[in-house]
């Protein structure tokens, strides 16, 4: 469960250096212990379409993000269908399946040229373990995994109730950095539609302009 508080509480971080925000935000730990954590974390480089986690695979890392963008998806009958898209400071993993052991439903894959720190899943256990014995820490995690329980419902509700458009204008309000980064392809997988309406929304919303 803490898992889940421990991700969404990275993704909360703002641009700035992520390592420096990750220790303001757990300041109860000492600077010993703080090195010690950050020790396990590897940096890489990968280009554009590189798969980190594929599906069906057992998940053993967690990746944060320092630049590009990375996005999730699943195959259905040979078609791909993007769930959510990762930018600067975001941490990603298939949650579920790295927290029991399990095959992954998703694939993790970036679609921009991307820095990407990862880290094993013992060692993200162990941070999870020591700093939820902290109870300052512990109420910070629990209300984080309340905060991404909301992030999936509102998403999941606004797919089965919002007509295409309302979700492309949602996305663009709330999210623009997806209508200004990523491929039109991917955002139509996202939204639920194809390429080709996405492009008549888009049209269709240019002509209503005043």
């Amino acid at each position: 469960m803490y898992l889940r508080g421990f991700v969404h509480l990275m993704n909360t971080l703002q641009p700035a250096n992520m390592f420096e925000q990750f220790k303001n935000t757990f300041q109860a730990l000492d600077a010993k212990k703080w090195d010690e954590y950050t020790s396990y974390f590897t940096k890489i480089k990968v280009p554009a379409k590189t798969t980190l986690l594929q599906e069906g695979a057992v998940p053993k890392k967690l990746f944060l993000i320092e630049t590009g963008c990375l996005r999730a998806y699943f195959n259905n009958n040979g078609k791909d269908v993007t769930t959510q898209f990762f930018f600067e400071n975001n941490m990603i993993a298939s949650i579920e399946s790295f927290q029991k052991s399990t095959p992954s439903p998703i694939t993790i894959e970036a679609i921009e040229p991307s820095t990407v720190w990862w880290i094993h899943k013992k060692d993200v256990n162990t941070i999870v373990q020591e700093i939820t014995a902290i109870p300052s820490l512990r109420d910070r995690f629990i209300n984080a995994i309340f905060e991404r329980t909301y992030d999936y419902m509102h998403h999941f509700v606004a797919v089965i109730r919002d007509t295409p458009r309302q979700r492309y204008q949602n996305l663009i309000q709330e999210r623009p950095q997806i209508v200004q980064r990523v491929p039109q392809h991917y955002i139509a997988s996202y939204l639920g539609i194809t390429t080709v309406h996405l492009s008549r929304i888009k049209s269709k919303m240019a002509k209503e302009k005043p």
